[in-house]
């Protein structure tokens, strides 16, 4: 009789351990899903966050523009470059650009020439160079 109630308590701490160890580790699987839902969570937020911060940025760019587009300024400097509008007592100065060449009279007729020359077909310019001026001796 002694024997049965000590198997009978040892299978029913047997029972009790397992179904602890059921509850243990249920426990521990719900909280290790919170703590990943609240990892995503918290990545949603910091993306959020950090696409709220650009879009401050760009809006507070497109104020500035905006600003600075229905400005006097803007307004002045856009009269002065596409309608050559100029202010009272303002004078105009044209600077050329570094690319335009201002040639002599010589000069560009020797360009010309230069230029009649180089359109010549080869025979001709064997035949001026031997029989006629050469502007290429020194």
């Amino acid at each position: 009789m002694q024997n049965q109630i000590y198997n009978n308590q040892f299978g029913l701490t047997k029972l009790l351990l397992i179904v602890g160890f059921f509850v243990v580790a249920y426990m521990l699987y719900n909280l290790t899903v919170s703590i990943y839902d609240n990892y995503q969570i918290e990545q949603h937020i910091s993306e959020f966050e950090t696409r709220n911060r650009e879009l401050a940025d760009e809006n507070s760019k497109k104020l500035e523009d905006f600003q600075y587009y229905t400005s006097n300024e803007y307004i002045e400097k856009i009269a002065k470059q596409n309608l050559g509008l100029i202010s009272d007592g303002e004078q105009v100065i044209i600077i050329p650009d570094e690319d335009l060449i201002i040639l002599s009279e010589d000069e560009d007729a020797l360009a010309a020439s230069e230029e009649i020359r180089a359109s010549w077909p080869n025979p001709k310019k064997w035949w001026k160079f031997f029989f006629s001026y050469n502007p290429y001796k020194v």
